[in-house]
């Protein structure tokens, strides 16, 4: 009879550990954090440390740390070379790389002044990968109720690092806006790019590119800023804008730009005014991975270029 208890136990047992560990399960180790095993959601952290301006170090409240790759934005680099292409309109240059390391020193500095010690919420993209590279985790970091990411492309100090997460195009839009009013790094678009910025040619008119905008959307959101950097008008009738490929623009007889102002001209179609020009290509021809744009005046003389 004893027995026939024990073997009654015996196979309880056996059977209530199959049903909770099926064949083939996995078993999560006690060990293991577990706010850092939700894939969705957020969780409250403290920010110990900066590696630079888009990487953080925190610990969780039971002492566990981790380090955060703030996701979706790309700070320029404090430790290594910058490359001067990753950021659109920064000229391949010693001058390029060299504000871009002081940009990158700004954006960590901001990024150690504003976090460190801060007790802040990560939150995660379920369009995005859970970890990037070196296993960091990828993260939004809020602070104070608002997104530090999306503002560190707001204010110049990041660009939007092309990835696939759901904010991307708020992203994108602060991008924009800030390469327009050459926020942060992006002033770094004026230093001298190995151009001559040539005599325009016309009343002291002096034609420069300002930058060249690739990683476009449409066509049309493909454009290139050429501006009249001299103290007199400038006259751009029979100027050619040209690319590598050989792709070439001819500004419109009787196109003139007062000192200060700028034009756009755009690879698509449209009605052209003042501000804005439309070189009708029909489809996309600045290279995302590198291209040089080069003004020519009306007598086929170079006036400027700018590579990137």
């Amino acid at each position: 009879m004893a027995r026939k208890r024990f073997l009654t136990a015996m196979l309880v047992v056996a059977l209530v550990g199959s049903m909770a560990f099926p064949a083939g399960a996995a078993v999560v180790s006690t060990t293991e954090d577990a706010t850092t095993s939700s894939i969705s959601g957020s969780v409250t952290v403290t920010v110990t440390g900066v590696a630079d301006g888009d990487t953080v170090d925190v610990r969780y409240e039971n002492g566990t740390t981790e380090t955060v790759r703030l996701l979706g934005v790309d700070t320029p680099e404090v430790n290594v070379e910058n490359t001067p292409g990753e950021f659109e309109g920064v000229p391949n240059t010693q001058a390029g790389k060299d504000c871009l390391r002081s940009a990158g020193e700004n954006a960590s500095k901001y990024t150690k002044n504003t976090l460190v010690g801060r007790t802040v919420t990560l939150k995660f993209d379920s369009q995005s990968d859970r970890r990037g590279d070196y296993g960091r985790l990828l993260a939004y970091v809020y602070v104070d109720g608002q997104n530090f990411n999306l503002g560190l492309v707001e204010k110049g100090h990041a660009r939007v690092y092309d990835s696939t997460f759901s904010q991307s195009e708020s992203f994108y839009s602060a991008e924009n806006e800030s390469q327009a009013n050459l926020r942060g790094l992006w002033h770094c678009r004026t230093v001298d790019d190995g151009g001559d910025g040539g005599d325009g040619g016309s009343d002291s008119g002096t034609a420069s590119i300002e930058w060249v905008y690739a990683e476009a959307s449409s066509t049309n959101d493909e454009r290139v800023q050429i501006k009249n950097t001299g103290s007199g008008e400038l006259d751009l009738s029979g100027y050619t804008l040209v690319d590598e490929a050989g792709n070439s623009y001819t500004f419109p007889s009787g196109f003139t730009l007062a000192s200060g102002a700028s034009v756009w001209v755009h690879s698509g179609s449209g009605s052209d005014d003042a501000d804005d020009l439309y070189a009708a290509f029909g489809h996309e021809i600045w290279n995302d991975y590198g291209d040089t744009a080069h003004l020519y005046d009306e007598n086929g003389n170079e006036v400027d270029s700018r590579s990137y």
